[in-house]
């Protein structure tokens, strides 16, 4: 799988900003998506996931209630849609691909796009 983020971009403390991450390469609606974001001189943190039917989301504790994570099969396609944008939310955010089986597991990662939330 291949997957391509964009939508990153400086915004104002208050704002929203749309992430979208489109996939090709295998089968995207076997997968479940997931988005995770790197700040500046720190680990790399999980943000939420959603499953391949898009029907559980699980969000980190720091951005539920403020982001939110939906996909379009038909498009290949999974969004973060992130309001109410704290300069905390800096980063830069990857999506993942994953998959697994008894035995087996894919996890794909994407290049990164930047989110600069201003204060």
């Amino acid at each position: 799988v291949q997957l391509q983020a964009c939508g990153g971009g400086l915004v104002q403390a208050g704002g929203s900003l749309r992430l979208s991450c489109e996939a090709s390469g295998r089968t995207f609606s076997n997968y479940a998506m997931g988005w995770f974001r790197q700040a500046p001189g720190k680990e790399r943190e999980f943000v939420g996931v959603i499953t391949w039917s898009g029907g559980r989301l699980y969000y980190a504790d720091s951005v539920k209630g403020r982001f939110t994570i939906s996909r379009d099969n038909a498009k290949n396609t999974v969004y973060l849609q992130m309001n109410s944008l704290k300069p905390e939310d800096t980063a830069v955010y990857y999506c993942n691909a994953d998959r697994r089986g008894s035995m087996w597991y894919q996890n794909y990662w994407g290049k990164g796009t930047l989110v600069t939330v201003s204060s």
